[in-house]
């Protein structure tokens, strides 16, 4: 199945719409759980690819300080140590306890072999300075070899070993990242546990309205990298025939000056709004700032009918290591 934007994105704005006003003027960040998961999971989070390990710790601080109570983190972005001391020292000036805030971090493709799953987290934790995550992903759908450094497609097994974690009290909930619907659907049938999140890039011009709603029905929370799409200093900027940067597109922008909110607030309230977590960047102090008053921008229902004809005229996928590795992801859903 081909899991396009369609008319079913249209149902469910009525439903984001109601959500969306729920969370108003929201002054403190406090877990928001929408009716489609269980997890008591922040919507407003702060991620940290491409956070420089020279700045790393002073932006965790200052995001946890400004309000922010989910942190999103992964062994791969190589700055978990930093990230550590700015969750400690942040804790400490906003007078906070580890049980105040919502951690993820993510298991990385060369820690895909069963015994190695466990110490894949014990280094996490150990590198962040925690006791616990409250959420463990699969990286991606695959694994590299120890030995060869070759790559191929695997992650039932690493997935029951992942189960396994649950029994430590290091972990509190498992997911994925990355997956494509028949990735998902078969470890769902070959599991006990289904996976409690599942992460994924996400924004105005990849909607994939469709695959969130199928989360949805399955009681699957889904958060959304990337939320700023092109925003991202990791994709190449604009060129022939691509999207224009994001915060810069015309139809945001126009939205944002009627609400009385910033272009990426637009971005990210919508996001949130359709019961997705965001876990948008920055290493700047007005601009972490600026991304929680995001609790303050209400959008009404034309905007998400705007933002929906941005899907279909810039469908567009940004993060896609396909022909890097070698193998086929994202099978089955948009922008490949």
């Amino acid at each position: 199945m081909k899991y396009i934007y369609s008319a079913l994105a249209v149902s469910v704005l009525g439903q984001a719409y109601d959500l969306q006003q729920q969370q108003h003027h929201q002054q403190q960040q406090t877990p928001l759980t929408t009716h489609y998961s269980s997890l008591s999971i922040p919507l407003l989070g702060y991620g940290t690819w491409n956070l420089d390990k020279s700045n790393a710790s002073d932006a965790v601080s200052i995001a946890l300080q400004t309000g922010y109570r989910h942190i999103d983190c992964a062994a791969a972005y190589g700055n978990e140590q930093e990230v550590g001391k700015g969750i400690a020292e942040g804790l400490r000036k906003a007078g906070l306890s580890r049980s105040d805030i919502w951690v993820t971090s993510k298991l990385w493709n060369d820690h895909h072999q069963p015994d190695l799953v466990e110490k894949g987290l014990h280094k996490t934790i150990s590198d962040l300075g925690l006791d616990y995550l409250d959420l463990y992903l699969m990286h991606w759908p695959v694994a590299t070899s120890p030995v060869n450094g070759k790559t191929s497609l695997g992650y039932v097994d690493t997935w029951h070993a992942m189960e396994k974690l649950l029994k430590t009290n290091k972990v509190r909930h498992i997911g994925v990242s990355n997956f494509s619907p028949h990735q998902m659907n078969q470890l769902i049938s070959e599991s006990a546990t289904k996976p409690a999140a599942h992460q994924m890039e996400l924004h105005p011009y990849l909607q994939q309205a469709d695959w969130v709603q199928w989360h949805h029905a399955h009681g699957i929370h889904v958060t959304a990298y990337s939320p700023l799409a092109n925003s991202n200093p990791t994709y190449d900027g604009p060129s022939e025939g691509a999207p224009p940067f994001l915060l810069k597109n015309t139809v945001m922008q126009d939205i944002a000056k009627e609400r009385g909110c910033t272009t990426a607030q637009v971005a990210l309230a919508w996001g949130m709004s359709r019961g997705t977590s965001v876990i948008p960047k920055s290493a700047h102090a007005d601009r972490i700032a600026e991304n929680f008053g995001t609790l303050n921008c209400s959008l009404e229902y034309e905007d998400f009918k705007a933002i929906g004809e941005l899907g279909r005229k810039y469908l567009k996928r940004f993060n896609n290591p396909s022909s890097g590795w070698g193998v086929d992801l994202y099978e089955g859903l948009d922008g490949v």
